[in-house]
């Protein structure tokens, strides 16, 4: 499969975003992609930087504009996209969703964010709920696909129901940078452990792992802060944990990466964790602490 993905950075500009967006993904398709996916919250700032009930005018419904605008570049381009959108379910009620749009224009499926952060600069419990739908792949003319969102990409728990529902790879739409205040080095820990979790849950599922980060300083609307330098590392690891690519991480790249869906099952016979997994003591990992 030829996967294409896009680290970029964002404007306030959200039509200006679209426009580069759409330039970018019909690049990726003439180049060859087959599926391509997009950062999180692509179609704007990222807003949750900030608490303001303004930035409920960002969300929209789905399907809606942004599903028939990236419905119909999938259509004219015969590729699968998967996109991030700021989800208007109902007056007061929103959530972070990711929205594979399949060769045809139609929506294959969605996913809500399940794991939902509230840190310095990232107050994302002000604006989404988390999701009620499940860690469920999206089963598309390409295959099937595990897409979880940013966050959700530190919990072992939500690769390992994808995987156990037949993903056939996992896919992390993402947003995540360096806190200012942090020393280099810290910062250069943090950026390790996010793409080394990742790679694990490669390992320990055998799949290969896409995830897709923004690139680019933010400011911060309020001033309290210097804002968010995102770090860009977009990456596309295999089913050993293997690196395949790794992007820049203060530049914008467009890229395509070819992977061998095959080589999960090979893998998955040298390492048969699945096999070896002895459920019947699990059940104690659905307290919050064992006290």
């Amino acid at each position: 499969m030829k996967i294409g993905f896009l680290q970029q950075h964002n404007e306030a500009d959200t039509k200006q975003n679209l426009l580069r967006l759409a330039k970018g993904i019909s690049d990726l398709a003439s180049r060859g992609a087959e599926l391509i996916v997009l950062q999180e919250l692509h179609n704007s700032l990222y807003f949750c930087q900030v608490e303001n009930v303004d930035n409920f005018d960002l969300a929209e419904p789905i399907p809606g504009p942004s599903t028939a605008f990236f419905g119909e570049l999938a259509k004219q381009l015969q590729v699968v996209i998967v996109t991030s959108l700021f989800e208007r379910r109902a007056p007061g009620l929103y959530h972070n969703t990711a929205v594979v749009l399949d060769k045809d224009g139609s929506i294959a499926g969605k996913y809500r964010k399940m794991h939902i952060p509230d840190d310095p600069a990232y107050y994302e419990k002000f604006y989404f709920t988390p999701g009620d739908i499940g860690f469920k792949p999206i089963d598309t003319s390409i295959g099937r696909l595990g897409v979880l969102v940013c966050w959700d990409q530190w919990y072992p728990e939500a690769a390992r129901l994808m995987a156990l529902q037949g993903a056939e790879l996992l896919i992390y739409p993402t947003a995540i940078g360096y806190e200012s205040s942090d020393t280099a080095e810290e910062q250069q820990r943090q950026r390790m452990a996010w793409q080394t979790v990742q790679r694990g849950h490669a390992v320990a599922n055998g799949l290969h792992v896409v995830t897709v980060n923004r690139v680019g300083h933010e400011a911060d609307p309020s001033g309290q802060t210097n804002g968010i330098q995102f770090w860009g590392t977009s990456f596309v690891a295999g089913p050993q944990g293997e690196l395949i690519y790794e992007a820049s991480q203060d530049e914008e790249e467009s890229i395509i990466v070819d992977i061998d869906l095959k080589r999960s099952e090979q893998v998955r016979r040298w390492w048969p964790f699945l096999r070896d997994r002895r459920i019947e003591n699990y059940t104690d990992i659905t307290k919050r602490f064992m006290d």
